[in-house]
């Protein structure tokens, strides 16, 4: 069951001419079910199915591009958006404070499974040393 409401086709996801057809589009769409935790104007987010921490959730755009090669600097807002959700539900959860971790992964070799730009935040325990 959802947790936020929206009209059945009322969002248009679009990479370039083509309409996107991922799994995260198929959520956006509520055409799958998925545990949306946040949702706003232009974001959505998501428990992932196959978490790698006790809180990992899934920021995705309802504008579809499929990897972060698309980008370019006209995209800054669009990247920016997906970052400051993840805050928010960060400080709205309660765990800013003590951290948590944010990962965009891009084409295979960079761990991408999914072709739609999304942001992983885990939080809910001390993550290893990264970077």
């Amino acid at each position: 069951m959802f947790k936020t409401e929206v009209a059945r086709g009322a969002i248009r996801l679009r990479t370039g001419n083509l309409m996107s057809d991922s799994i995260f589009s198929k959520i956006i769409r509520r055409e799958l079910p998925a545990d949306i935790v946040y949702e706003d104007q232009h974001v959505v987010g998501f428990r992932d199915i196959h978490p790698e921490a006790p809180v990992h959730v899934l920021f995705v755009p309802k504008l579809a591009k499929a990897t972060l090669n698309e980008l370019d600097e006209s995209d800054a807002e669009y990247v920016g958006r997906l970052v400051v959700a993840a805050a928010a539900y960060a400080k709205r959860e309660g765990f800013a404070e003590s951290g948590y971790r944010v990962v965009f992964n891009c084409n295979r070799d960079g761990g991408q499974t999914v072709f739609h730009i999304h942001l992983h935040l885990l939080a809910g325990k001390r993550l290893g040393h990264f970077g």
